[in-house]
């Protein structure tokens, strides 16, 4: 039996990587369900998380979602003046080249972008090589390599309707709302294993609040947090995951810190009533998955293009969320949106609102299925 070679890219944050892993695990959950082999490749970048992150997934015990990881030089794209994007001119010129040598090796059926810097040069790649071209955007608004890739790409996969209106006319019948894709296992996501995880009793009296600050970890949050420790253990017990930006608290019943939280992340999410959090995509649609209430402080400045923030708008609009904006992060708006969104009634209904933003069709599975169909009809016309 011919076996289906498929290409996959995308990196930089945990926001570009995880959702093309559970694309990846649905495509082959297709595969096995029609007795088809598939190899899947990921291309990301050479330095980084990328590579761990993909190769610490796995779809079974014995099967990693990705079978190899291909290693590509990342440049950054930036808005702005720096003297480092003429350096990283030759970063993207030299992934370009390791990526179209990479991809005229592999031969693969299609290549799937999940964004980031270092997804560019294999979408332009594969459009040379006349390898078919698919992209999704997570965030409310396409970030500026989904814009490029969008120009090679015949199917433009969005997770909220309203995100059409941002990209030109002449690409609007190329796109496709899908929703966000989630890793499965958050679907079957356990309270009482989180609980377990984290040493808390099943009958405790104080509400879980789970602080996250993205992939990378928040300063701004973990000060936050730091300034307003004894009123916050007060009310709730507190996990935070600090990422690499360290706080001076110790370790309590109250509190308890973790650098990183990753295979038992869908669990400790189940077992929170509150989740604080930066406004990236991923981050936001696993807590919808999990129905849970969120507060949102969204990165904002000069260093990003403003896309957590209308992540942050939409999620508020739909009722799922609380927002601190940029000027009103403090301890007083914190206590304020805390002590009212942990009323019984307001916690439902933000629950309820969570949840109802990904009902139906599980986001991963409409992508490998189309994906999937993409497949067949390709090589249909090239016989």
């Amino acid at each position: 039996m011919e076996k289906i070679k498929v290409c996959f890219t995308g990196g930089g944050t945990g926001g570009h990587i995880y959702p093309g892993l559970a694309v990846c695990d649905e495509l082959r959950k297709i595969c096995e369900k029609n007795q088809n082999q598939i190899e899947i490749y990921w291309l990301g970048n050479s330095c980084g998380m990328d590579k761990n992150l993909v190769e610490n997934s796995f779809y079974s015990e014995n099967q990693r979602s990705a079978d190899y990881f291909v290693k590509i030089p990342s440049g950054k794209l930036r808005r702005y003046f720096s003297f480092k994007n003429f350096l990283d001119i030759f970063k993207i010129f030299s992934g370009f080249m390791v990526s179209f040598f990479a991809l005229l090796k592999i031969k693969p059926s299609l290549l799937f972008s999940k964004g980031g810097f270092v997804s560019v040069p294999p979408c332009f790649s594969a459009k040379i090589l006349k390898i078919p071209v698919f992209t999704h955007e997570c965030d409310f608004t396409p970030g500026l390599a989904t814009k490029l890739n969008s120009k090679c790409a015949e199917n433009i996969f969005v997770s909220c309707k309203q995100t059409s209106d941002y990209f030109p006319d002449n690409l609007k019948s190329k796109i496709v709302v899908t929703g966000n894709p989630v890793r499965p296992s958050f679907y079957s996501a356990s309270a009482k294993n989180g609980l377990e995880f984290l040493n808390i009793p099943e009958n405790h009296e104080k509400p879980v609040l789970l602080v996250l600050g993205g992939s990378s970890g928040s300063l701004q949050i973990n000060t936050l947090i730091e300034e307003n420790i004894s009123w916050l253990t007060e009310r709730f017990i507190v996990v935070h995951q600090t990422g690499k930006n360290q706080v001076k608290i110790q370790n309590s019943d109250d509190y308890k810190a973790y650098q990183f939280i990753y295979a038992q992340m869908k669990d400790v999410i189940a077992a929170s009533d509150i989740v604080l959090s930066r406004s990236g995509a991923n981050s936001i649609w696993e807590c919808s998955v999990c129905a849970k209430p969120m507060l949102l402080i969204p990165l904002s400045g000069s260093g990003t293009r403003g896309d957590q923030i209308e992540n942050a708008r939409f999620f508020e609009t739909e009722g799922a969320a609380k927002v601190l904006y940029d000027g009103s992060v403090n301890s007083e708006n914190l206590k304020s949106a805390l002590s009212q969104m942990i009323l019984k009634d307001n916690l439902q209904k933000y629950s309820e609102n969570s949840k109802r933003l990904s009902s139906g069709e599980k986001p991963a599975e409409k992508i490998a299925s189309l994906l999937y169909q993409k497949l067949f009809s390709h090589k249909e016309k090239k016989n």
